[in-house]
């Protein structure tokens, strides 16, 4: 009998027109930034953030990072974000020269808890940047609510997150300014990149000031920037992705579906709940193991992997506030909330090239790892 092939975690698309895009702009001879970049951010602002501005990037990280510059946050200030995300959303602000300040999450939705929020304002506090973690919206009402009462600013950090809508509205259309990230794991990419919507053009030419080495006309620098510039080539590829991103949307929640049916009734699994108002894009269908321990939860993974040739990964085994690299930010910390899901949590399969076969392996293997793991 031959082995199960693999089903992966992730499965990045990329078609013939993708390629024949690229061949286009190779072909054209212009490469750099240009016309590929200002259709790219035109249609993306369209389609996917309410007609916000929007400015492109080489890199979702580099996304935050000019948006936190370009609002004027620097040494001194503090920003409150999750520590339960990748670490580019703590790494963000301490590249400023600000201090991320870390707050607990809401257990269901794994987003931030806004009483933990509430609770790590300070004076010194100049915003608070919530993730749409996996691809379901944070609680966008409630934050804001307490960002206006203590007079700071919303930022949203939207890498999972491409075309999740909160109340009817599209994330990305709330804060002073919000990440998008196009690395090639994300609901759509373009090779590499990141997009920036803006809620007005002051913020939008301020990034593409820092983008661009502080200059908008060629040798006229009005600040100091960077090199952050998205290539033609790659504005290329996410074109064609965008016109493709709804239905693999779709796709992910036909999944997601599948799998919340055929896995609620596994003992001990929590499948990911959607809260009312709320459309969830399923960047990962990220389940819990209630209750487990970390060496519980990681025996199940790789009975997953080896055993039963299915895909899965951890997002985050370790907590921002408990890195090496971050550590210092809070030395003392105790975010219950986030212990508990770190130790908890396993991403399933959800992408659109999955099959029918495919599910219904992933479910009887999450079945048959987690009884023997009990």
């Amino acid at each position: 009998m031959s082995e199960l092939a693999m089903i992966p975690a992730a499965k990045p698309v990329i078609g013939d027109e993708e390629r024949e895009a690229v061949d286009r702009v190779m072909r054209s001879g212009m490469v750099a930034q240009g016309p590929e970049v200002a259709a790219f951010e035109q249609e993306f602002a369209e389609q996917l953030v309410g007609g916000r501005t929007c400015v492109a990037v080489n890199s979702g990280t580099s996304g935050l990072h000019l948006g936190l510059l370009a609002a004027g946050v620097g040494p001194g200030d503090e920003v409150i974000v999750p520590s339960f995300t990748f670490a580019a959303t703590a790494n963000s602000v301490a590249l400023t020269g600000a201090t991320p300040v870390f707050a607990d999450i809401e257990r269901d939705t794994f987003n931030l808890a806004p009483e933990s929020v509430r609770a790590a304002i300070t004076d010194n506090t100049a915003a608070i940047m919530p993730v749409h973690l996996y691809g379901h919206p944070a609680d966008m009402t409630t934050l804001q609510s307490i960002a206006d009462e203590a007079g700071v600013q919303v930022f949203e950090d939207a890498a999972q997150a491409h075309g999740a809508q909160y109340a009817g509205a599209p994330v990305g259309s709330f804060g002073t300014f919000a990440m998008f990230s196009l690395y090639p794991t994300k609901n759509m990419t373009s090779g590499e990149g990141g997009m920036v919507s803006c809620a007005d053009e002051e913020m939008a030419r301020g990034i593409r000031l820092l983008r661009n080495q502080g200059m908008e006309a060629q040798y006229a620098n009005e600040i100091v920037g960077l090199n952050n510039r998205m290539t033609d080539i790659h504005a290329a590829i996410g074109r064609v992705q965008l016109t493709k991103v709804g239905a693999w949307t779709v796709r992910r929640q036909e999944n997601a579906s599948w799998l919340d049916a055929h896995l609620a009734g596994v003992g001990g699994v929590v499948v990911p709940p959607v809260r009312e108002g709320c459309t969830h894009v399923y960047h990962q269908y990220t389940i819990r193991l209630d209750g487990a321990t970390g060496a519980e939860r990681d025996r199940v993974v790789t009975a997953l992997r080896e055993e039963h040739r299915v895909g899965c990964g951890v997002y985050y085994p370790t907590p921002n506030h408990e890195l090496v690299s971050l550590h210092r930010f809070a030395p003392e910390h105790e975010l219950p909330e986030t212990a508990r899901a770190a130790a908890e949590v396993i991403s399933l399969p959800v992408h659109p090239s999955l099959s029918g076969q495919d599910l219904e392996r992933i479910a009887a293997a999450v079945s048959a790892a987690v009884q023997a793991g009990a």
